[in-house]
């Protein structure tokens, strides 16, 4: 999963005296706990995972981090590690995270349920909804005088193409050319929808649409058209429709006080100082108070527990408890890969035929294990700027989550590959997959 490098802009026994905290599964019908063995896992395998990530905490690499392993809908390891933060208290079950990026599959959930009422189509112009992308321009060079020589774009950006990063759209948080720059500079700034949409629209595409895959705003874009298509604010919307079926109690765009002392320290790899610092600056939203603008590419809160409910909901074909988010059709649409065969077929990294590896509606897709591996084909993920993660395997009905609160996690080599890492261990420890 080292695409996930991107983003940015983690218990069947304890293994240690002083290791993870075993805790209960997610008080809720949806979940029992199981041994391993009963589900084709070793406990010995499981041990391994759970000893990687205390050894992150021991080494001081993490102050801690959260970690559940499910399989036919049975709890196999559920384990935390270390402290809230390096001087707070324990990690726990409940603890609170900014999930950043891993809010995109929530939106994108939320923008299928739309879908399902016919409120809008994949190959619909985004201009439909959205007016001010009616005539964008794409990035050709730039001028002497800094301005940017630019050329019409072809179309519109259809809605597949926002919900699966090839419109042509860009973010800033990987300056990597000039149109990031001026995203840092312009648009993550705007402080209103309409400021936000115009600064956008102001900006050309770095290409035109459908032909390359760029990390985007698109998720952001996709969460003003929630509200223009449902009449609510983004909050609202999911609050209604996804959260209170699923009883996500803890998930949302702003935390209440009384809940608080339940977020996990946020911290950052300060590569000046080759070390963990408290985090701080415009990643850093302010989550006292309900947004002005909820952010649908990165705003959410959420805990393991109530993750775990979503992710389920997915494997489960869009149901969970006898509540029905989506149609099974529509949660297979959404982790089949949209990209052009342009892009398929281009050499640029991450997502092509030959890493095995597409992007669905809101969704990182597994094509070909052998090339992209260890998961089985179909797997669907994504994760989030801080370092949290999760996959969601179909073809071996598991899933697995992770939450750290890191941001820059990549400086680290301990633990820039903590997802990967995790991968290789959990499916180490899958011995008998036909169980």
């Amino acid at each position: 999963m080292a695409f996930r490098k991107l983003i940015g802009a983690a218990v069947a026994v304890a293994v240690f005296a002083c290791g993870p905290a075993l805790a209960a599964a997610p008080n809720s019908p949806a979940f029992v706990t199981a041994a391993p063995e009963t589900v084709g896992f070793t406990a010995e395998g499981l041990a391994k995972l759970d000893a990687h990530m205390q050894g992150l905490v021991d080494t001081g690499h993490l102050p801690g981090v959260t970690t559940m392993l499910v399989r036919h809908g049975k709890v196999v390891n559920y384990a935390v590690h270390g402290k809230k933060g390096f001087d707070g208290p324990p990690m726990t079950k409940d603890t609170i995270f900014r999930i950043y990026s891993q809010t995109k599959p929530v939106t994108g959930v939320a923008m299928m349920i739309l879908y399902e009422e016919g409120k809008w189509k994949l190959d619909d112009p985004v201009s439909k909804y959205i007016p001010e992308f009616a005539s964008l321009r794409v990035f050709k060079g730039v001028n002497p005088d800094g301005s940017f020589d630019t050329v019409p774009a072809d179309r519109p950006p259809t809605m597949r193409e926002i919900m699966s990063h090839s419109g042509g759209f860009a973010y800033g948080l990987v300056p990597d050319n000039p149109i990031d720059k001026a995203y840092a500079r312009n648009v993550l700034g705007a402080r209103t929808q309409k400021e936000f949409v115009e600064k956008i629209a102001e900006l050309p595409l770095v290409a035109q649409p459908g032909t390359r895959w760029k990390y985007s705003v698109s998720v952001d874009i996709q969460g003003l058209i929630v509200e223009k298509l449902s009449g609510m604010s983004l909050g609202d919307f999911m609050q209604k429709r996804i959260f209170e079926p699923l009883k996500m109690t803890d998930t949302g765009f702003w935390l209440p006080a009384g809940k608080t002392d339940r977020l996990a320290s946020l911290y950052l790899w300060s590569p000046k100082e080759q070390k963990l610092v408290p985090a701080s600056g415009f990643m850093v939203l302010d989550i006292t108070k309900p947004p002005v603008m909820a952010s649908g590419g990165g705003g959410l809160v959420s805990t393991n527990a109530d993750y775990a409910r979503f992710a389920q909901m997915l494997l489960n074909g869009g149901t969970l408890d006898g509540k029905r988010i989506l149609k099974p059709e529509t949660v297979k649409l959404m982790r089949t890969n949209a990209l052009s065969d342009a892009i398929m077929s281009s050499d640029v990294p991450p997502f092509n035929a030959a890493r095995g590896r597409g992007f669905g509606l809101d969704f990182a897709v597994v094509l070909d294990s052998a090339k992209a591996g260890p998961q089985g084909e179909g797997t669907f993920s994504w994760g989030g700027a801080a370092g949290t993660w999760f996959w969601i395997d179909p073809k071996n009905d598991l899933f697995f989550l992770g939450m750290i609160h890191i941001l820059n996690k990549d400086g680290d080599p301990a633990i820039k590959d903590i997802d990967d890492d995790s991968a290789k261990l959990v499916y180490d420890a899958l011995v008998n997959p036909a169980k």
